[in-house]
């Protein structure tokens, strides 16, 4: 079974290929954006242990490394609808401040992101 991270990067990159080659701004913003939400998501949160000329330290290559998180995909969705709802926020306070044509931009970002949770079942 693909590990759900995976599926959803797949699909991401996959759409991501198909808005690039149609010159499609929006979906492109939108897609890299959850691409690197995820990927910021899992990050380990435990501290990277040092290597180095220090005694009893580990050495080689990879020594340091510490393995990525696994989302779930109920995580995955969230962390989307997250994104979605920022962007939703963030149109508000465009709005506000007089820069409606930005909000109408991010509003549409936030409608890329929620088509795709909708299209997609992990």
């Amino acid at each position: 079974m693909t590990e759900p991270a995976a599926h959803w990067r797949q699909t991401l990159r996959a759409r991501l290929m198909t808005a690039r080659k149609d010159r499609d701004a929006t979906q492109v913003s939108a897609l890299r954006s959850a691409l690197s939400a995820i990927d910021n998501a899992e990050t380990p949160d435990v501290d990277v242990p040092a290597a180095g000329a220090i005694a009893a330290s580990v050495a080689g290559l990879g020594a340091a490394e510490v393995p990525r998180r696994a989302l779930t995909d109920a995580e995955i969705r969230t962390l989307l609808r997250t994104e979605v709802d920022e962007r939703l926020g963030a149109a508000e306070q465009m709005d506000a401040g007089g820069h409606s044509e930005r909000a109408t931009a991010v509003r549409a970002e936030a409608a890329v992101l929620v088509d795709l949770l909708s299209g997609d079942s992990a």
